[in-house]
């Protein structure tokens, strides 16, 4: 029986005790952490490597896509940037082509920038509520 790395444990709890929108976050700190490392791999012409990294970050977009909430109108348009992404990554894995992958890559490092100061005017708003 192997034995798990202890942050790949600290990263198994993470996840499992996350709330959604913590959820999404992770999402995204693996899709950006995953494109570096393909942009990295091209550019060293490891291109197996980079073939790996970005075929994770596609599945990591359709799990952001599987979590859409279609009630709320900004879900539609979260649906056409994360298909578009993956669009993008499939012809950057097939090119080769760093540039198309740093594209895609900052689109999601603003996503993620978006996300995080949403959770935290959310968590202010709740905190407020509670006090008064």
């Amino acid at each position: 029986m192997a034995v798990m790395n202890p942050y790949e444990k600290y990263r198994e709890v993470q996840v499992l005790t996350a709330s959604p929108e913590r959820l999404v976050l992770l999402l995204y700190e693996g899709a950006i952490r995953f494109l570096e490392e393909a942009r990295s791999a091209l550019d060293g012409g490891d291109l197996v490597r980079a073939h790996e990294r970005l075929t994770r970050t596609q599945d990591i977009l359709t799990e952001l896509i599987a979590g859409l909430d279609f009630s709320y109108e900004v879900s539609g348009n979260l649906y056409s940037l994360y298909d578009y992404f993956r669009r993008r990554l499939v012809e950057a894995n097939v090119r080769k082509d760093p540039a198309v992958v740093q594209e895609v890559l900052g689109f999601l490092k603003e996503l993620h920038h978006t996300w995080r100061e949403a959770v935290v005017s959310r968590k202010a708003g709740e905190s407020s509520e509670s006090k008064g």
